[in-house]
């Protein structure tokens, strides 16, 4: 077998990183930019950003053998089995072409009864890929970093030699929402709904879907704000009332405040609105939730709501109510703007969904459902008649 040869890592190789740290040891991809990062002190949402959700290395190459050496990072909870690594998803001209996963890495062991987590320094390891096309032509090959593992990227290595791809020719879709946005439980990177949904749509994806963090930041509405895109998308609600950060009075204009400051930068780009998917425990009942340990030996984790429907009389928000206010936003501002619209994520997956495909723990989508909520979007908002599908 031939020498591999080694090319560095570089942000001109990455697409749906918003930003590149340089690390000891090689580059840190990050889905929000350094100064959004300086203005936030929350650790779950630090976790969620760093997790390279959506980014991918992007080459073109004549090589049958890929090697990627990374040091992630991976989580564990005390008293639960061990979590699954990872996963890398190849692609090449397009289509599907292996996945693998990194066994090294740090550890960070979460203890969630006690609200503690403790640290492994681990090293880095690699990813190969053999057996692509050898017919000697240059290939179009990605890389979809794992989007639960935050991922320290330090050389690619290959048979034959790397150059960048060609420029993007397709639309900028910019999404940001939830942990379901995020990927929660996919099959792999490339299989979370808005990467399946930029796949059937002809578009190229950059995901702000941040894990427990679609909180309406303004540091997060200046991120998209400064993105270049062609189309938007802002997924909004869950997090609101799973997390009881506001009530009513503070929802609207908070809303307000976020279409606001995405619209300095994107005027006039197609914006859609789409309020949350259904989630049984969360409709009529309040937040906060909390997990649920009783089965976590088992490996089951769900969650439970301690809110008071009865609340919904002092402004505590269920997703009904976030649905409501959101639909009515969009009606209001639609009147002086035309390219915002509202999509309602029951949609997407809804109460027969739901009988067919009930949330595991409660909160979060499996597998099979990411791929029916990103077949059913891209129908609805990339097709003929959707609204980002003539544009």
């Amino acid at each position: 077998m031939p020498d591999l040869i080694t090319t560095p890592v570089t942000a001109e190789l990455l697409r749906g990183a918003l930003d590149v740290e340089r690390t000891e040891l090689g580059v840190l991809p990050h889905r929000l930019p350094a100064r959004a990062r300086a203005q936030n002190t929350d650790g779950q949402l630090a976790m969620a950003e760093s997790q390279p959700s959506g980014v991918r290395l992007v080459f073109r190459t004549r090589a049958t053998t890929v090697e990627l050496d990374t040091l992630p990072t991976k989580r564990a909870y005390v008293g639960a089995p061990p979590r699954p690594d990872g996963l890398y998803d190849l692609v090449v001209d397009g289509r599907p072409a292996g996945q693998g996963s990194v066994l090294a890495g740090h550890v960070i062991t979460v203890d969630m009864a006690a609200g503690t987590s403790e640290v492994r320094t681990g090293s880095p390891g690699t990813v190969r890929f053999d057996g692509l096309p050898g017919d000697g032509e240059l290939k179009d090959v990605e890389i979809w970093l794992p989007h639960n593992e935050t991922t320290e990227l330090i050389a690619l290595r290959t048979d034959a030699p790397v150059e960048p791809a060609a420029p993007v020719d397709r639309r900028v879709w910019l999404h940001h929402g939830s942990s379901i946005s995020h990927g929660s439980d996919a099959a792999g990177p490339s299989h979370i709904w808005p990467a399946v949904a930029a796949t059937l749509g002809g578009v190229e994806l950059v995901n702000l879907g941040l894990a427990g963090s679609a909180l309406l930041d303004p540091f997060t509405a200046r991120a998209v704000r400064d993105t270049p895109a062609d189309l938007i998308s802002l997924k909004i609600g869950i997090n609101i009332v799973n997390h009881d950060v506001m009530r009513l009075r503070a929802f609207g204009p908070a809303v307000h405040g976020f279409l606001d400051t995405v619209r300095e930068g994107h005027p006039d780009v197609p914006l859609l609105v789409v309020s949350p998917i259904l989630c049984p425990m969360h409709e009529d009942t309040p937040g906060p939730c909390f997990p649920d340990f009783s089965a976590i030996g088992e490996g089951r984790l769900r969650f439970r709501t301690l809110g008071d429907p009865a609340e919904r009389a002092s402004g505590k928000l269920t997703l009904q109510v976030i649905r409501g206010e959101l639909a009515r936003i969009v009606k209001q501002r639609a009147t002086e703007d035309p390219n915002l619209h509202y999509l309602d994520g029951r949609e997407l997956y809804g109460e027969s969904d739901s009988a067919e495909l009930p949330l595991p723990d409660d909160l979060h989508p499996d597998a099979a459902t990411h791929r029916r909520m990103g077949e059913r979007f891209a129908g609805a908002v990339f097709g003929g008649d959707g609204v980002f599908g003539g544009v």
